[in-house]
């Protein structure tokens, strides 16, 4: 087995998180005392503040307490999307939910990862696309650069790492289509 020593310096300098740093860090305020600490229990407030720090959001959208948000400018969310409580968006890059999407609690939408094949340790960032009814677990995890197709389901504690089919369940750790996901309309 070969020993590697990791860099210790990080490449993380091609990254951009855009908006000022002034934006930033009262976003990085504003989200640790109105968000993460669930003070705020009232959706209509957390969208008013999300859609002020540039996330674009569309009508009747839940938004549970407790959640984390990265980056709102970097965020894009449809009609009749629920996000319960406790969920992490870590949108390094853009995370895109569309309509009458669940994400459920303690789930984590994460769109970026490090490149451990280099000692540098490269940080690589990809979107993450949820269409129209997708449903995410409780505890599930999407991995950068997913793409989970329309009333595609991720069950719960599930890690999902590629494309999820349309109208398909997903299930385990990696996740692997287990069958076809029959809605009623």
């Amino acid at each position: 087995m070969n020993k590697i020593q990791l860099n210790k310096k990080f490449n993380t300098n091609h990254y951009n998180p855009e908006g000022s740093l002034l934006k930033q860090l009262l976003w990085y305020f504003i989200s640790a005392f109105l968000f993460r600490s669930g003070i705020i229990p009232f959706s209509s407030v957390l969208v008013f503040i999300l859609r002020t720090f540039g996330a674009k959001i569309g009508k009747d959208v839940r938004i549970k307490p407790y959640i984390n948000v990265k980056y709102p400018w970097k965020l894009i969310v449809g009609d009749h999307t629920w996000i319960g409580e406790h969920c992490a968006i870590e949108n390094l890059a853009l995370v895109s939910l569309g309509k009458n999407v669940c994400l459920s609690q303690y789930s984590m939408l994460l769109t970026g990862n490090h490149n451990y094949k280099k000692t540098t340790f490269d940080l690589i960032i990809s979107p993450i696309i949820i269409e129209e009814g997708v449903w995410i677990g409780a505890k599930a995890v999407v991995c950068p650069g997913v793409r989970a197709c329309s009333h595609a389901m991720l069950t719960v504690g599930s890690i999902i790492t590629n494309n999820m089919e349309p109208y398909s369940i997903y299930s385990g750790n990696p996740a692997i289509k287990i069958r076809n996901r029959e809605v009623a309309v």
